[in-house]
C-alpha cells in the first residue's frame, strides 16, 4: 500500500508532494545597480507603526542619501511617524514611480525594511548633513532649522527589488552599500 504525502504548497493532503522554487532571486549587479538608481529619489513613501494604537500608518516623506550612501529623511516632530519612529525605530520606505505608460505594476520599485536612528540637534555631523541635504532638498531651507525638525537615518536591514514582471530580488544590507 502507497501513501501519498501532503502537498506542501497546495495544502492538498493527498496530492503528491511538490517543491516550490522561491521566486525571489538573490540581488546581482544588475539587481544593485537598479536600486542604486531608485535610491536618487527624493520622496519615498515611509511606512511605521503608530505608537498610540499599534496600527500601521503610511506618510509621504522627503528622501535622500547621506554623503556615505545612507538613507535619510528629514521629519517634523508634528508629524505622527515622529512619533512612531521614536517609540519604534522599525520602518520601510518604498522607493519608484509608475512609468507614463503601462500597468504601474511592471515598473520598478524598491522596499528598504530599516531601523530609524535620529540624528541629535547637537550633533556634530548635523551641519555636514543640512548642507547635503540642501543639495538636494533646496526648498527645505524654509522649514530645515525649525526646533521641531530632525534627521533620521534609515539604516537598512534588507530590501526586495521588484524590478518589473518576473524580476525580484533580495537584498541584504550589505547589497545596498
Amino acid at each position: 500500500m502507497t501513501t501519498k504525502r501532503p502537498d506542501p504548497v497546495s495544502r492538498d493532503p493527498v496530492a503528491p508532494a511538490t517543491v516550490s522554487r522561491d521566486p525571489v532571486a538573490t540581488a546581482d549587479a544588475e539587481a544593485r545597480a537598479l536600486a542604486r538608481g531608485l535610491m536618487q529619489a527624493h520622496h519615498a513613501a515611509l511606512a511605521y507603526v503608530d505608537a498610540e494604537s499599534q496600527t500601521p500608518g503610511i506618510s509621504r516623506i522627503a528622501f535622500g542619501l547621506d554623503a556615505d550612501g545612507v538613507p535619510m529623511a528629514l521629519v517634523s516632530g508634528l508629524a505622527p511617524h515622529t512619533a512612531a519612529l521614536r517609540a519604534n525605530p522599525a520602518c520601510a520606505v518604498m522607493l519608484g514611480e509608475p512609468g507614463e505608460k503601462g500597468d504601474p505594476l511592471t515598473h520598478p520599485r524598491l522596499m528598504i525594511r530599516a531601523m530609524a536612528a535620529f540624528v541629535a540637534g547637537d550633533d556634530p555631523q548635523r551641519p555636514g548633513l543640512r548642507a547635503h541635504w540642501l543639495k538636494g532638498h533646496p526648498k527645505a531651507t524654509l522649514y530645515i532649522d525649525l526646533p521641531d525638525f530632525a534627521f533620521v537615518r534609515l539604516l537598512p536591514q534588507s530590501a526586495l527589488l521588484n524590478g518589473g514582471f518576473g524580476k525580484a530580488f533580495r537584498f541584504t544590507a550589505e547589497d545596498l552599500r
